[in-house]
């Protein structure tokens, strides 16, 4: 079931509850039991991890779908240059066969 924000417009305060889609939106708020309550739209806070069909399959090289750290992406001294070819791609001297 999702969460849901809500404001109260008499006092300020802040509270979440988790409802089904389909419930009615909360009114009375439970700081100062004032009918005042308004459902706030806000984001998503979730992520899918361990191993499971959204991280692993990918048909190309084993890759997954997982941000490690913020050198993720940037080349490093230790990765492979790309080789050079005299031949174009399907002659297998590009390295993808």
């Amino acid at each position: 079931m999702p969460i849901y924000e809500y404001e109260c417009k008499a006092c300020g305060h802040r509270q979440e509850a988790i409802q089904k889609m389909n419930d009615d939106p909360l009114v009375e708020c439970l700081a100062c039991n004032k009918p005042e309550l308004k459902k706030l739209i806000s984001a998503a806070a979730f992520r899918l991890k361990g191993g499971g069909w959204y991280e692993t399959d990918f048909k190309n090289s084993g890759k997954k779908n997982v941000v490690k750290d913020d050198s993720a992406g940037k080349p490093s001294e230790s990765s492979p240059k790309p080789k050079a070819s005299s031949g174009g791609c399907g002659s297998g001297s590009c390295g993808c066969h």
